[in-house]
């Protein structure tokens, strides 16, 4: 009987091993990171800047919360490691029965079963070491990060989503360095996400006093319907093919590239109504529940996820009346390498529709079924009235202060917001283009914008921001 226990026991194991084995074959075949997705916790050595508070410059929602709601990724974070406890728990109790077995039935098979106890062993070592992983802290933050086995890989793939499509054709070559190594250190992390409910509510706009603009002024540009996207800053990084190691969105000019000038931006079509040929881009947001883009030598992998809206809305000053931007002044915000440079220029804004009065500067927001996922991009606003650039793309327009007023030395030109909306797969299924190095952390979420509005539609903005008009 013990020895029918015994062979039934390993050829278990023969068949998991066989598993094993075959996915590793197969995997071989795979591309890079086509069983990458976001896990647990960083691995360790990772370290992170943890960024300020959330951005000053973002508007408090009118809406009220919807308690009805469930968020997207409760149960998810909830629950996962109970069933992951009970689960290596149950694979410890088999592995110690048939560990007893085995020891029971020496005595009557010999030298057999001390080779068989041999292959078992073998195995563990190959691919057993899962089994008894501890589960992931479910309280780790950001700033808290749990030690990593080096097998947690083999869990991640058990219980990665099934991709829906076939990895794309046109991917760059793919990096050298073993599969699960590129896996570790991808990103980003269930750390990264947080429910939008946790995050507290707050005022984010500086209120406008009595010398203050109140109007506001959209440009309305479209979604990027003509498919413009590249890798290329000609603001940060000019003449430089993939120069921002990540994928950008773009609308309004369609020229912009890494060898754009003010006389090619000038001479080209836009997406944008009444002539504005402004450019406006931002990095992609992609879908990590497909495997596309496997091949990507900066890690930026998974579908691109095209915005349901992008609002690109001007706004007066809290404590003075704007003066027109000048034509092909340079503007950035946030920072694309915050998470390693630190939150000093960090500007990221993470919310959910419905729930603009709690805004994120750190984490991915989970929505509640029907909400959009919110990228709110605050730019700066206090211009030094003589430069369209600077050394560092900062100095020349910087931001207002906590209660709206500019700087000495500087005025207020219209303020740009870009508010960009997102369907995103339920959970911790997305992330942003970012550099390698960061890990996908949404802190780094950057914009550009360069003005290239005729003088005429800048009046017009001007204007109706100053008269308290919405236009």
């Amino acid at each position: 009987m013990r020895s029918r226990r015994m062979a039934a026991a390993i050829s278990a194991l023969a068949v998991v091993a066989g598993g094993l084995v075959s996915a590793v074959v197969v995997g071989g075949a795979q591309p890079a990171f086509a069983d990458c997705e976001i896990t647990e916790q960083r691995p360790p050595g990772q370290q992170q800047n943890q960024p300020q508070d959330q951005p000053q410059d973002q508007p408090e929602d009118q809406q009220q919360d919807q308690p009805q709601d469930q968020p997207q990724d409760q149960p998810q974070q909830s629950q996962a490691p109970q069933e992951q406890d009970q689960e290596n728990q149950g694979r410890d109790d088999d592995q110690q029965g048939q560990d007893q077995g085995a020891q029971q039935d020496q005595n009557g098979d010999g030298q057999q079963n001390q080779e068989n106890q041999n292959q078992n062993d073998q195995q563990g070592q190959n691919g057993g070491g899962a089994l008894v992983d501890p589960p992931a802290d479910p309280e780790a933050s950001a700033e808290t990060f749990g030690q990593r086995n080096r097998d947690q890989d083999r869990d991640r793939r058990r219980n990665r989503p099934r991709p829906s499509q076939q990895p794309s054709s046109t991917a760059s070559p793919s990096p050298t360095g073993g599969q699960e190594s590129d896996c570790l250190n991808i990103g980003p992390f269930v750390t990264d996400f947080v429910d939008i409910r946790q995050i507290p509510r707050s005022r984010q706009d500086a209120r406008i006093g009595r010398g203050g603009s109140r109007g506001t002024f959209v440009s309305r540009c479209g979604t990027n319907g003509e498919g413009h996207f590249n890798p290329d800053n000609f603001i940060v990084a000019p003449g430089v093919r993939n120069g921002a190691h990540h994928l950008h969105d773009y609308v309004g000019n369609l020229s912009a590239d890494a060898f754009s000038t003010d006389e090619s931006l000038e001479a080209a079509g836009t997406t944008c109504r009444l002539g504005d040929k402004s450019t406006y881009f931002w990095p992609v947001l992609r879908d990590r529940t497909v495997d596309e883009n496997v091949d990507d030598p900066d890690r930026n992998v998974g579908q691109v996820l095209r915005p349901r809206s992008v609002t690109l809305q001007f706004r007066g000053n809290a404590r003075a009346r704007v003066v027109a931007m000048p034509r092909f002044l340079r503007i950035i915000t946030g920072d694309a390498k915050a998470a390693t440079n630190g939150p000093a220029n960090a500007r990221a804004g993470w919310s959910c529709s419905g729930f603009t009065n709690r805004i994120s500067s750190d984490k991915y927001p989970l929505c509640p079924r029907g909400s959009q996922v919110l990228r709110i991009m605050d730019f700066p606003s206090c211009w030094d009235g003589q430069n369209n650039d600077s050394a560092n793309h900062r100095t020349h327009i910087v931001f207002p202060d906590q209660s709206g007023a500019c700087p000495q030395g500087t005025q207020p030109v219209p303020q740009l917001r870009m508010t960009l909306a997102y369907s995103v797969p339920r959970g911790p299924s997305f992330a942003l283009d970012a550099f390698p190095e960061q890990l996908h952390n949404p802190v780094t979420d950057h914009g550009d914008f360069v003005n290239v509005m005729p003088e005429r539609l800048m009046s017009n903005v001007v204007n109706c921001i100053n008269r308290g008009r919405r236009c």
